[in-house]
């Protein structure tokens, strides 16, 4: 029939879609690998190299021989006091990790932070400076301190300041506000910027910010620790390496593609057959049915069944009355043309398979139409 799908055909557009999928599917992951190799990642990560990313500080801190770490764990307790944490621009930071920067810093650790509204500072310190959006793209010196050291000019992005210095130190900045602070905490030091862009690979090489950045990190064996997992970044790698908005998008994308699959395809099911399945012929019935009496070993149980109703058909046939005779019936049977072998069947006890299939054959005969009627006229059925 036209239009029907073969059980072949089908199977075959079943592997054409798993094939699309892989091919899709390895596409998507191609392009994935495409946008990563290109400048892009989260702002102030050290693995990003956007305008807004630090790998560039992160590569002036080895080109000076400085031991640099991408911690892509929480900050714990566990954090060396000897080292220093640039937390800048978290994308996220609980109570656990606020709460271990303060010790960290209270035992001796220097901590790089600030960013675009740092209100976590508040858990990290008593009195924090207070965030503002309004920047200076040249703040000046205001104070000498170590993390000026060769610093004279500084570019900004003027992306916010420090309008309340807090508890810190106004080191770099202007009249309305500053851009860099400091304060010192038990036995360590704290170094805050309201605008992270001096350090970021977009303004690094500009005027003394490459001067800034070495010297905020305090003392050459000093390890750099930069807090990657702030940025969205763990221990998976592969595709659960990514940031969890990235897996996301992937996942929908997949979805899509399967629902565009599922609504255009072919609705599958088992081929609709040709033609009409049609009950099998009468003989075969015949067949079988003689086949189930032979196996019942009971030939005359069976032929009543079959006298009676060649007896109904010989009373049609003849013509004959209601009250008609078993004689009269059985001269009637051979007026119709019938062999005396089956009159015998249908009027004697049947005691042989060959009796009863005698019986049968005189009945088909009865309902065939065949065998000639009393008076030379035919009967109907």
């Amino acid at each position: 029939m036209t239009g029907e799908l073969t059980r072949a055909q089908i199977v075959g557009r079943v592997m054409l879609g798993l094939v699309a999928l892989v091919v899709a599917v390895n596409a998507l992951f191609y392009f994935i690998e495409q946008a990563t190799g290109a400048p892009g990642g989260p702002v102030s990560s050290s693995y990003a190299t956007a305008e807004s990313g630090l790998a560039a500080y992160a590569t002036l801190l080895q080109q000076q021989g400085r031991s640099t770490v991408q911690l892509r764990t929480p900050v714990t307790a566990g954090l060396s006091s000897s080292a220093t944490l640039v937390v800048l621009d978290p994308e996220n930071l609980g109570p656990r990790e606020t709460d271990a920067m303060r010790s960290f810093v209270r035992s001796g650790g220097r901590l790089v932070a600030g960013g675009a509204s740092p209100y976590w500072l508040e858990d990290v310190m008593d009195d924090p400076p207070t965030w503002s959006l309004d920047g200076d793209v040249s703040p000046g010196v205001l104070v000498p301190a170590p993390e000026l050291d060769g610093v004279d000019h500084v570019r900004a992005a003027g992306t916010g300041s420090w309008s309340n210095a807090g508890a810190s130190l106004p080191v770099l900045g202007d009249g309305d506000g500053s851009l860099l602070t400091v304060a010192s905490i038990g036995l360590g030091r704290l170094v805050l910027f309201a605008d992270s862009s001096p350090l970021q690979n977009a303004l690094l090489d500009s005027n003394d910010n490459a001067a800034l950045a070495l010297a905020v990190a305090g003392e050459p064996d000093r390890p750099v620790v930069f807090a990657e997992a702030a940025h969205g970044y763990g221990r998976a790698t592969g595709v659960g390496a990514l940031p969890p908005r990235w897996r996301w998008a992937f996942a929908g994308l997949m979805l899509a593609a399967v629902v565009m699959m599922v609504a255009r395809g072919r609705r599958l099911g088992p081929p609709e057959e040709a033609t009409r399945a049609l009950p099998p012929a009468r003989r075969e019935y015949a067949r079988s049915l003689a086949a189930i009496l032979e196996r019942t070993r009971s030939p005359g149980d069976a032929a009543v069944a079959v006298q009676e109703a060649a007896h109904r058909r010989i009373v049609q046939r003849a013509g004959l009355g209601a009250g008609a005779g078993r004689a009269e019936l059985r001269a009637a049977a051979g007026a119709l043309g019938l062999p005396e072998g089956q009159v015998r069947a249908l009027f004697e006890t049947v005691a042989s398979t060959s009796d009863l299939m005698a019986a049968g054959r005189a009945l088909a005969s009865l309902s065939a139409g065949r065998g000639a009627i009393a008076g030379g006229k035919k009967g109907a059925v």
